[in-house]
């Protein structure tokens, strides 16, 4: 990781003001989903809305430490739970949170000056048809005194595998990531078959997508554009994959294992996933932390 690239106040509110703008249009396109699907083998309900609300963090000594916006849509015609949440929390990292980040790199200086700031956008998409994979995206900057660095990634969760989605899926991931270095896609696709791995299951989450963090390569306007590269791809594959299966039938069997798949996914994110443990260490919302789980779930 390169730590001398100085980094300042409007670079901090570019990332955020992006991750607004991303969140709006996912927002919209999904909306859009909702209102269009009139038929087919969904529910019968009135199409799905976003509801928004604020979250807040409380910073050590009672002190602001910042907050965010979940999104939600429930019960919805295709939807059957997704949320779209954007955050910017700041304050000081308590040791436990201070060893998690120095787990993966020396971050010099940061037990004397352990000011940090972070802003960035998750999503989470639980869909009504098991025919429709659900899905994980989520982009970040992360910033202390002495270094700062982009991560995230998007990976696909499908309840029944369709290899025509799972490559389509993966073509607009690749096309993002070689659009600033052709070492991406692989680099950050093995890095996503490993993070997503269900460890006690020895079984993979999903089919994978990208994962990276640490992104520091000295140049924070390319980091930025590959950030904001991978929210687009993100959206591009999952609304093609979202709008080809809809109107498709599904059985009694298919919902069966849909949810104890959603299960699997349930346990991945309580057990490993780094944002989770980060989210309840920093003292994060909890409802927006556990914002990505299923609303419906089997443990056979």
């Amino acid at each position: 990781m390169n730590s001398k690239a100085k980094i300042g106040e409007n670079e901090k509110n570019l990332a955020q003001n992006w991750f607004k703008k991303l969140r709006d249009i996912i927002c919209d396109e999904f909306e859009k989903i909702e209102l269009n699907q009139v038929s087919g083998p969904y529910p019968p309900s009135d199409p799905g809305k976003f509801e928004r609300k604020n979250t807040t963090r409380q910073g050590k000594n009672n002190q602001d430490g910042g907050g965010g916006v979940m999104s939600v849509m429930r019960n919805g015609r295709v939807f059957e739970k997704v949320g779209v949440n954007i955050s910017t929390v700041y304050g000081d990292l308590e040791p436990l949170a201070q060893k998690s980040l120095s787990s993966r790199h020396d971050i010099p200086g940061l037990k004397d000056d352990p000011r940090f700031w972070a802003s960035g956008i998750s999503l989470v998409a639980h869909m009504q048809s098991p025919k429709t994979p659900a899905v994980h995206m989520n982009t970040r900057m992360f910033w202390t005194p002495s270094m700062t660095w982009f991560g995230g990634g998007s990976d696909l969760n499908p309840m029944i595998e369709n290899k025509t989605d799972t490559h389509f899926f993966h073509k607009c991931l690749k096309k993002a990531c070689d659009k600033t270095n052709k070492q991406y896609y692989p680099k950050f696709k093995a890095w996503a078959d490993e993070y997503f791995m269900i460890k006690h299951w020895n079984e993979p989450r999903g089919v994978g997508g990208i994962f990276f963090d640490d992104l520091n390569t000295g140049n924070w306007e390319s980091d930025f554009s590959f950030t904001r590269d991978v929210g687009k791809a993100f959206l591009e594959g999952f609304v093609t994959i979202t709008k080809k299966h809809i109107g498709e039938e599904w059985t009694p069997e298919d919902r069966e294992w849909q949810l104890i798949k959603r299960g699997r996914y349930a346990e991945f994110n309580l057990v490993y996933d780094r944002g989770t443990q980060f989210g309840l260490q920093t003292g994060h919302n909890p409802e927006a932390v556990l914002m990505s789980l299923p609303p419906i779930a089997k443990w056979p």
